[in-house]
């Protein structure tokens, strides 16, 4: 590392003020901090804080959070490949599709979203922040494993440049950077990722006889347009090829076709606790999230208009990207409430706001996409009202 570390700074003059790639130093920074803990120190003698935590290391936390789903949605994807065929397969076999069509998906994003990063950062002469190591991850986790590259690379463009350099660049973005582009690929390409069959088979391949890949949300959908029964539906689905294919224990362990890291529940769960111990992400949204889903839920129960609304509560918590929303995105420090009392209101209201999308507009039943994204604005309204309220309290003690 020592012989690393006396290179970069042989080569660092280069990019310092008048050397000759003086308009490159804030791309060198970003690689050299990122190897090496940067040199530079608080110049005020002000109250200072020393911390070992950096923005760097809480990304690489969220992202080591990511990996149960990463690594889960590679093995799924390779799964649903081999039950698609009616073919026996070995572990290593199915990671190895999985790996095919997943690793690609990541590449592309990260190496698209860092491009447009870096173009920005040398024009406006301004640091290249950490944000992107996150959203670089998060973005394939929200998407089918067939999603055609190009779409991905244009989806993680059309995000970087509108949901957060447009507003100032990292920190400074109100809209979920990585939901904004599955968003954007949602409505602009809705046949690549309409929650219809999401599983990959290769060249000249075909499916078993009565294979029928649609996810949850998609049997909702046409539950709804149909006027059938949902819980019929997703009890015959798979019948004769994959028993019990939309179980509850199947859905909330995620063998089912789905996004590459949405599948699963429980590995989301396992990211959630490792954000939460660690102090990263808020245990209060996440939490708040489900209590709000499961709350509408048993509030469409009651109501029962159609069959969706007829689906048990708890189910709404292991279909679609739920569990993944609720860990990964809505507790975004960036677009997220920030208020104590905000962040369980917040959190609440994107449950609430899932499940009403879903029963009652089959043509999105991706709820938790768009709840996010506009509880995303409703985020900075909900802390002003509880700062206010509280300021209220607080007058009004004084006075007594």
């Amino acid at each position: 590392m020592k012989f690393l570390r006396d290179s970069i700074h042989k080569i660092k003059p280069n990019f310092e003020k008048g050397g000759k790639w003086e308009k490159f130093y804030y791309i060198f920074e970003a690689h050299e901090t990122l190897i090496f803990q940067p040199e530079t120190v608080t110049k005020n003698k002000g109250v200072q804080i020393r911390d070992a935590v950096d923005m760097k290391r809480m990304m690489m936390t969220v992202i080591i959070s990511m990996l149960p789903c990463l690594l889960f949605g590679m093995y799924n994807v390779g799964l649903q490949h081999y039950v698609a065929l009616g073919a026996e397969a070995s572990l290593l076999e199915m990671m190895g599709i999985g790996a095919l069509k997943v690793l690609p998906i990541v590449v592309v994003s990260y190496a698209t979203g860092l491009g447009v990063e870096f173009t920005f950062a040398t024009i406006r002469r301004h640091p290249i922040n950490e944000g992107f190591l996150v959203t670089g991850m998060l973005i394939p986790l929200v998407l089918p494993a067939t999603i055609p590259l190009w779409e991905v690379a244009l989806a993680t463009v059309f995000a970087v440049i509108i949901a957060k350099e447009a507003f100032g660049g990292t920190g400074m973005n109100i809209l979920n950077v990585a939901l904004t582009a599955r968003a954007f690929l949602y409505f602009a390409y809705p046949s690549d990722i309409s929650g219809e069959v999401w599983y990959y088979l290769g060249e000249g391949a075909e499916t078993v006889a009565g294979f029928s890949g649609a996810t949850p949300l998609a049997l909702g959908a046409e539950a709804v347009a149909n006027n059938t029964n949902m819980m019929e539906l997703m009890q015959t689905a798979g019948h004769g090829w994959s028993e019990g294919l939309y179980s509850f224990s199947n859905m909330f362990f995620g063998f089912m076709p789905g996004s590459i890291g949405e599948t699963s529940t429980l590995m989301c769960l396992i990211g959630a606790v490792i954000l939460a111990v660690t102090g990263v992400g808020s245990w209060k949204i996440v939490l708040s999230v489900f209590v709000g889903a499961l709350t509408m839920g048993l509030v469409m129960n009651g109501l029962a208009v159609n069959s969706y609304m007829e689906l048990p509560a708890h189910y709404h918590l292991v279909i679609g990207g739920m569990a993944f929303g609720a860990v990964f995105m809505a507790t975004d420090p960036v677009t997220a409430s920030h208020t104590e009392t905000g962040k369980w209101i917040y959190g609440f209201m994107i449950g609430v706001m899932t499940v009403i999308i879903r029963v009652f507009n089959p043509a999105y039943p991706e709820g938790i996409m768009l709840a996010i994204l506009l509880m995303n604005v409703f985020a900075p309204l909900i802390d002003y009202f509880v700062v206010n309220a509280n300021k209220k309290r607080r007058l009004q003690r004084a006075s007594v």
